[in-house]
């Protein structure tokens, strides 16, 4: 199959290793990928933030570069974000329909129907739960709050890595209370960010994983920032690098299963 890989603006700029591993894994299972390079933004942030009338160029932009590679033989759109692609699903046409753009709303649907989070894509379109990968690690799970609510994508990212060779998976509790990143969120409300972090850290923290994983950079950086200014000793990672993980790209230090000191409860300053 030929896919073409939506980085996001936040993977693009932060983490482009995630949609590296995005890639790596899409093509050891056998597909194509390309990579369309007018992308940019999906326009989350603008609607999100209520700069809807704003936001409708971005859509544009968007619509107008993977049109291009589905007229070019691409059959489906990859994307490792769950808040990207519930966006992509819920946000863009309504937003082009109420700015009279009409036509443009059409085409955003149409794109909508062939866009997939990660774990759908491989669950759902490839039909498939054992990617051939290996890592030998504690690994919790968060899911993120648009890929629960609003992709419905349920337990598949579960599945996938209950599949994986040397990964042990344990339940984090209160698993589907929102981290409080949510976007601006974090920056506008940053007091009630802050506990709604300190909650989630605190339950990761509880089930001793080495990593906490999760569909989403954007909650995995506002974790991560938390549990590292705890030094805490776990760190997150993408599922896609979970994923794309081989036993030969593993290396002897990443292999080791360090058992470090740390903090039970995180505190309220982190």
């Amino acid at each position: 199959m030929r896919v073409a890989l939506f980085a996001t603006c936040l993977v693009d700029t932060m983490v482009p290793q995630v949609a590296h591993a995005t890639a790596t894994l899409l093509q050891r299972l056998g597909h194509e990928v390309v990579v369309p390079p007018g992308q940019s933004c999906c326009g989350q942030m603008h609607v999100n933030t209520g700069y809807r009338r704003e936001a409708v160029p971005i859509v544009a932009n968007h619509v107008r570069a993977f049109a291009g590679a589905l007229s070019s033989g691409v059959e489906a759109v990859v994307v490792p974000s769950g808040s990207c692609v519930a966006s992509i699903h819920h946000q863009q046409a309504a937003v082009a329909r109420r700015a009279g753009e009409h036509g443009l709303a059409d085409e955003a649907e149409a794109l909508a129907a062939r866009t997939y989070e990660l774990s759908q894509f491989l669950v759902d379109v490839l039909g498939v739960t054992d990617v051939g990968a290996y890592y030998p690690h504690r690994v919790t799970h968060h899911p993120t709050c648009h890929s629960l609510r609003m992709l419905r994508v349920g337990d598949r990212p579960l599945q996938l890595l209950r599949a994986v060779r040397g990964l042990e998976l344990v339940e984090l509790p209160g698993a589907e209370s929102c981290c409080g990143f949510g976007g601006t969120f974090a920056v506008k409300n940053a007091d009630t960010s802050t506990a709604m972090l300190t909650d989630k850290m605190a339950n990761v923290l509880a089930t001793s994983a080495e990593v906490c994983t999760a569909g989403d950079a954007s909650c995995l950086m506002h974790i991560g920032g938390g549990l590292s200014r705890l030094r805490s000793g776990t760190r997150t990672v993408h599922l896609a690098e979970i994923l794309a993980s081989t036993e030969e790209s593993v290396t002897p230090q990443q292999g080791t299963r360090p058992s470090p000191s740390r903090p039970t409860t995180p505190t309220a300053s982190a």
